[in-house]
């Protein structure tokens, strides 16, 4: 499947671990500091971390996936085949794009090396609910990587459900790459991949 680089996959990731107190803050202080604090404990913890990488998937699973908006991920990555799957397919679905994510995520987080990351002024859209937050990723050597992040404003708080970095959509990427292989072996073919890519890496 055509992800983005799973290199940069963990900087938009990182904002997961943001907890109901950001929820208040501006969606720019909401990205900057829950990637500045997880980024910083992952250098700090990363010799254990890199002993033991249970110890990262548990911290993800508890604390990633209350600050992204799955759901809304999900359907978006469908798109049309979304609204033709019933309640199973898309439960099931919906479960193993979550545990790609969060595996892919876990896996490239041991890889941050302290990237620097640049946080642009917020521009106001015309809906204060859903926003853009664009950042660059910079590293010695290489030109700045674009990094942008797309939050709502739900009941529980400032929620991702999109990235684009340098230019490409995760959901738009994801909506390519799972309409073709949707179109080949139908959405039930799909989640059977996708439940087996998971398998291997539990």
């Amino acid at each position: 499947m055509n992800n983005p680089s799973i290199k940069f996959l963990l900087l938009w990731l990182a904002v997961g671990f943001g907890m109901n107190a950001f929820a208040e803050e501006d969606p720019l202080q909401f990205v900057k500091s829950t990637a500045d604090q997880v980024l910083a404990e992952v250098l700090d913890r990363k010799e254990e971390l890199e002993a033991d990488p249970r110890k990262i998937y548990a911290l993800v699973e508890q604390v990633v996936l209350p600050r992204f908006d799955f759901l809304r991920m999900s359907r978006l990555v469908l798109g049309k085949y979304w609204r033709r799957a019933n309640t199973q397919q898309r439960e099931a679905f919906t479960r193993e794009f979550r545990e790609l994510l969060i595996r892919t995520y876990a896996t490239a987080l041991l890889n941050y090396s302290g990237q620097e990351i640049v946080y642009l002024p917020l521009r106001a859209g015309k809906n204060p609910k859903d926003v853009t937050v664009n950042t660059q990723v910079r590293e010695a050597g290489a030109p700045p990587v674009p990094v942008d992040y797309r939050l709502h404003l739900s009941g529980a708080g400032w929620k991702v459900y999109d990235v684009s970095i340098d230019t490409i959509s995760l959901v738009s990427n994801y909506r390519s790459s799972f309409a073709s292989q949707i179109r080949r072996y139908k959405l039930d073919g799909l989640i059977t991949k996708l439940n087996s890519l998971n398998e291997k890496g539990r």
